[in-house]
């Protein structure tokens, strides 16, 4: 397997034109920002390079850039906030989805948010029973059991109703601790015979929409920095993007033995490890 070589965020920096940044466990987690990940932000911008957060977030960039500003994070130390429910948005808004408006839509998500739902036009119900699509964007899982979470979706899966999972995340953070997340949800309604159809980190239309907007043409000059094997370093190469773990979120109180043992499991390397980001 590849060495897992670590690197600091100053020798990273002049090595790539376009930064991918996760946003949670890499800028913040739960409770706030990580120390240093403010001014390490603002150094890159500006430094001159091209910033995207790339977020398995349901909900749209907009809302999340504003909070993440309201957290103290800089408007201009990034140039694009990509997630996966803007990515879901884009592709459902398409006619050859043919999602009639006004169907009947039951969302699983945290907060009770049903973004989504309303971008599309959708009306959004409770009962499972009566839905025609089903969107999976967040999680409560650290209040709400996944036998819950089960019996609650039992109805849709059964009918063989269509779902949409816009936050692949199998983990969340929470509270200081790490709780299931909407992918685990997700997976849920796989188990009972129902059809998924994921959007975001790992899969590739996040990627090439963000690719996009940055107008990138040489993918060597684009990294990915995030702290999820599973969905940041495999999805960067799953696009062919260089990619860099950060040691902190999801994989802070993991050892390095285990760290290589997930890389393994995912076929994923990243090329650089970055114990937290910051200058």
């Amino acid at each position: 397997m590849p060495e897992l070589t670590p690197i600091t965020l100053p020798q990273l920096a002049p090595a790539y034109d376009v930064f991918f940044v996760d946003q949670f466990g890499v800028l913040r987690d739960d409770a706030g920002p990580y120390e240093g990940a403010i001014a390490a932000l603002s150094k890159l911008a500006s430094a001159g390079r091209k910033v995207v957060i790339l977020s398995n977030s349901g909900r749209s960039g907009e809302y999340n850039s504003e909070r993440l500003v309201s957290l103290g994070f800089a408007s201009g130390s990034f140039d694009f906030f990509v997630t996966s429910g803007d990515v879901a948005f884009d592709i459902l808004s398409r006619p050859e989805k043919a999602i009639p408006k006004k169907a009947r839509c039951l969302t699983i998500s945290s907060g009770g948010d049903t973004n989504l739902a309303d971008r599309l036009g959708l009306i959004s119900i409770q009962d499972a029973s009566d839905a025609e699509i089903v969107i999976i964007s967040g999680s409560e899982a650290e209040r709400i059991p996944m036998d819950d979470y089960r019996e609650m979706l039992r109805p849709a899966a059964e009918n063989g109703i269509p779902c949409y999972c816009t936050n692949p995340d199998i983990h969340k953070l929470s509270n200081g601790s790490i709780a299931p997340g909407a992918g685990t949800i997700a997976k849920l309604y796989e188990g009972m015979g129902g059809h998924v159809t994921w959007l975001g980190k790992p899969y590739p239309e996040i990627y090439e929409h963000a690719l996009k907007l940055v107008g990138v043409t040489d993918r060597r000059r684009v990294v990915c920095i995030g702290d999820s094997i599973d969905h940041d370093i495999l999805g960067a190469k799953s696009a062919g993007l260089d990619s860099v773990l950060v040691r902190t979120g999801i994989l802070a109180d993991v050892s390095d033995e285990q760290i290589e043992k997930l890389c393994e499991n995912a076929r994923a390397y990243p090329r650089n490890i970055l114990q937290h980001f910051a200058f």
